[in-house]
Formats: C-alpha cells, sequence, structure tokens
C-alpha cells in the first residue's frame, strides 16, 4: 500500500508544469518611487506572485528605463518597465548603450507615456525654447526621462549642456525644488496622473504649467524613427489644471532578457491580461493593457517568443 501511494505521489509531481515543481524567483525593475512605474511593477510582483504558481516575484525601485535595462543586461533583474525608445537603443547598442547591445526582447505593451516639461505659471517660460538661460531638471541618470529630455531640448535647438542650468533630479525631487523656487521648469515622462505631478500641483500657493510641445514630435521622428506621436494631458488630470496640454507621447513596454523560459514569459503576459482589473486597482494606466496595443510598431524590439505563443493564442500577428 505505502509503495502504491508513493508511486501514485510521483505521478502526481511529474504531471504538474515545471514551474509548479521548483520555485522561479523574480526580480522587476521599475522606477523612481514618486513614478508610475514603481507602484506598477509593485502590483505586478504582487499579482504575479498570487497567480503564477511557484513564482515569487519583487519589485525593485530604480533610476529608470536606462538602469533597467543596464539590469537586464546584467541580470540584476529579469523583467523590467522601460520606455519604447530607450529598449531600442539597447537592444541596438547605440546612445547610451553604445558597444554593448542588450538582449533584451518585448513582453507586453502597456501604457502611453506622456512628456510632462512643468514650470508654474508667472515664470515667462511659454515653450520649450524659453527654457534657455533657466535652471531645469532633466530627470535622474540613467533615466529615460533624461534621455527624451535632452532629445527635446535638442529638437527645440537648445544645447542640454550649455543652454540651461542642468539639475538630475528624480520626478519628487524636481517637484519639491520647484516649489522651492530652487529650479525653474523640469522634465518627467510617466503616466497619468503621476502622484509626484499631483502633489506639486496640490501645493498651496502653487499653480503649475505644462510646456506645451508636440509639434516636436516631427522633429524627433525624423531623427530617431517613428517612435513618438502628439498627444494630451488632458484637462483635470490635475489640480489647477484647466485646458488640455499638447505633449508628447512614447509608448511604455515590459520587456524581460533574451533567455528567460518561454514558460514564464508566456505566464507573466497571460497573467497581465486576465488579472488586468487587480492591475487597474493597482494603477489607472493599467486600463491600457489591451490586445490591439500588442504590435511590434509599437514595441520596436522584438517580442520574446513566449509572449508570441500567448498573442498568437489570441489570434494576433505578432513576430
Amino acid at each position: 500500500m505505502r509503495k502504491l501511494l508513493l508511486a501514485l505521489i510521483a505521478c502526481a509531481a511529474a504531471a504538474l508544469p515545471a514551474a509548479a515543481q521548483q520555485k522561479i524567483t523574480l526580480s522587476i525593475a521599475t522606477g523612481p518611487t514618486g513614478g508610475v512605474y514603481y507602484p506598477m511593477g509593485g502590483g505586478m510582483a504582487n499579482v504575479l506572485t498570487k497567480y503564477v504558481p511557484g513564482l515569487n516575484a519583487t519589485a525593485e525601485s530604480t533610476a529608470g528605463s536606462i538602469a533597467n535595462l543596464e539590469f537586464i543586461l546584467t541580470k540584476k533583474a529579469e523583467v523590467a518597465l522601460s520606455m519604447a525608445d530607450a529598449s531600442w537603443d539597447a537592444y541596438k547598442g547605440q546612445e547610451r548603450f553604445k558597444g554593448r547591445p542588450v538582449p533584451v526582447r518585448g513582453l507586453m505593451v502597456l501604457y502611453p507615456n506622456r512628456f510632462h516639461i512643468v514650470t508654474l505659471e508667472g515664470l515667462g517660460i511659454n515653450k520649450v525654447a524659453d527654457l534657455k538661460g533657466r535652471r531645469v531638471s532633466t530627470g535622474p541618470p540613467r533615466s529615460g526621462t533624461e534621455v527624451k529630455a535632452n532629445r527635446v531640448l535638442e529638437a527645440a535647438g537648445l544645447n542640454p549642456d550649455k543652454d540651461i542650468t542642468r539639475e538630475r533630479l528624480t520626478v519628487q525631487e524636481s517637484g519639491n525644488a520647484l516649489k522651492d523656487r530652487k529650479i525653474d521648469a523640469y522634465f518627467w515622462s510617466g503616466g497619468i496622473p503621476t502622484a509626484a505631478v499631483t502633489d506639486l500641483a496640490a501645493s498651496p500657493g502653487i499653480k503649475i504649467k505644462f510646456i506645451e510641445h508636440a509639434e516636436l514630435a516631427e522633429v524627433l521622428n525624423k531623427k530617431y524613427g517613428p517612435l513618438y506621436v502628439r498627444d494630451i494631458i488632458p484637462a483635470k488630470s490635475y489640480p489647477g489644471q484647466d485646458k488640455d496640454a499638447h505633449v508628447t507621447t512614447i509608448w511604455n513596454i515590459l520587456v524581460t532578457g533574451a533567455d528567460t523560459s518561454d514558460e514564464v514569459a508566456y505566464n507573466i503576459v497571460k497573467t497581465m491580461f486576465e488579472k488586468k482589473e487587480d492591475m487597474v486597482r493597482v494603477h489607472k494606466e493599467s486600463q491600457n493593457f489591451d490586445l490591439k496595443y500588442q504590435t511590434n510598431a509599437a514595441i520596436v524590439i522584438p517580442f520574446h517568443p513566449g509572449a508570441v505563443k500567448y498573442y498568437r493564442e489570441k489570434g494576433l500577428k505578432v513576430k
């Protein structure tokens, strides 16, 4: 009887999926605590740990996209949130990744990243060119925000290293510095609402102003490829914002390394779509988790084979 019982247990164990038989630890690289990547990545870690048998995921706060892709390269993280342009540079081994291409693969297109250029009413800053001679935060080092800030400044005819007094602050630090008048403006690339921008806009005696720059999308795309689109930060997205702000947008994507197993990649993507409502409760930008956005045009880098398997099951033609 005992031999029969042991044999049944062995058969049952053999029938289990590999992920259920061994514990898999997964680190998700996110972003600074005042942005959207951090709570969204934390939500992902919780949802994956809860619903994928044998998987234990954790979220790590980072400087943002560039740091996250470096973590994929050095295997400090298995999954990361990133802007599409930073991922393209990493995949091609160019710009900040010159000479060290990252074997990065796409899992899913997440949500649009609106580019905020924040200043205050009354400072006389109405367009990007007006930042000349000003003290400006372009985002922390190794962030996607800094990459795009440099590109937008150059598109407007400014030299990021000579025409502004540069600070490299997180979005939370930037908001505090602007409130204290230690800087005149700051750049931030993120979802809406971004908690740190909301905190600044809700501060007594503060009226924020977005520097519009949608017209620069064509200039950016001519130099860097079709990555950027004209978009808006809708009125009322932040306290005191009484009109739409016309800005540029790039999509955020979820990425992993080429050596991630097909099964793990498949389970991550499947779970994010099947448990979308859990993620919406974490941050409303998760409403954009939609199959219609899962195209190579939006993600620009190759999809991981595990992700391709899921999308093809859903009838999508991806490669």
